[in-house]
């Protein structure tokens, strides 16, 4: 069964369903494809978003998907498993679907892969955090741990220093000899406490977090733990219709211009499907370039086109 679009969105995030609230009111024939996935649903409340600071995930996408039913787009709960090109786009669905579209957005995001540690998961979005900016404010002046997964997790450790000044960085399987002098002098200067040795767990009463397991034995009090998951993109479609990938520290990403496009004519890239640094508020302004570029795309292709003729 094949239906036909002006665009497919892949991915049902605050990019995808931004880039068809746009499409959506300019009156093109779109469809969103969610796998029910987002990045943040382990977080209770999303911040930094302006006019929905402290609203929760799940609310904030039941709220978009609502919206872009009022303007005709379709939406239909599904995974991309596959996707070729021929004039075109054909997505396939893992429903069996295939959906047809002159355009594709690709917000697919990304999965964070989180360190093996007992606890670490269980606790990931309430008092195990990645983002200061996200959930600083939530945990300020409590006593943090940091812990480091690469000599990069200094940087994790120095910013949260903005949000308490009782922090503590356990290097875990990273040796005190990988950080450099630099690194040593700016801890010493924030005031983070530097403590080697692999973390074996946490401490949980009364479900929260009261400390961090050394394997040495020894309990360090604390009340929040910083981690930085290591980003796994969700870049399959990508690879499938053959667009340009940049490695970077965190991953392979689409090569895009300012706007979303990727190298390959049609298909576009927006939200953590783009870069891994994208907020919330980020991946939607992404995804509303690239709606409204695509609108534009579709427009001139058709004048002209009817100028050949």
């Amino acid at each position: 069964m094949t239906d036909t679009y002006e665009v497919v969105v892949v991915g049902g995030g605050a990019a995808g369903l931004s880039a068809a609230l746009v499409l959506g009111r300019a009156r093109r024939r779109t469809l969103v494809v969610d796998a029910g996935e987002p990045r943040n649903a382990p977080a209770a409340h999303m911040q930094g978003f302006l006019s929905r600071d402290g609203m929760p995930p799940a609310e904030f996408l039941a709220v978009g998907r609502e919206e872009i039913t009022r303007y005709g787009v379709e939406l239909v709960r599904d995974r991309a498993v596959g996707a070729t090109r021929d004039g075109g786009f054909a997505v396939e669905l893992a429903g069996g679907r295939t959906v047809r579209a002159r355009q594709l957005v690709v917000a697919t995001g990304l999965k964070d892969e989180l360190p093996p540690v007992p606890g670490v998961a269980e606790r990931f979005g309430r008092d195990v955090l990645h983002c200061p900016y996200c959930h600083g404010w939530e945990v300020r002046d409590q006593a943090f741990g940091v812990l480091a997964t690469t000599p990069m997790s200094v940087h994790q450790a120095l910013m949260v220093t903005q949000w308490s000044k009782d922090v503590t960085l356990f290097l875990h399987r990273v040796e005190e000899t990988e950080l450099t002098d630099d690194d040593l002098r700016r801890l010493a200067a924030a005031g983070v406490r530097v403590v080697p040795g692999a973390v074996a767990g946490l401490r949980i009463e009364d479900d929260r977090l009261t400390g961090v397991h050394l394997e040495d034995g020894s309990v360090h009090a604390r009340e929040a733990l910083f981690v930085a998951p290591r980003p796994v993109p969700q870049n399959a479609l990508f690879r499938a219709l053959g667009a340009e990938l940049a490695e970077t520290p965190f991953g392979a990403y689409p090569v895009i211009d300012e706007l979303g496009r990727t190298t390959v004519p049609g298909l576009w890239a927006a939200g953590n499907a783009s870069g891994f640094a994208e907020q919330v508020v980020n991946a939607a302004s992404r995804g509303y370039r690239a709606g409204a570029a695509i609108n534009g795309e579709l427009l001139f292709a058709d004048l002209d086109a009817t100028v050949r003729v």
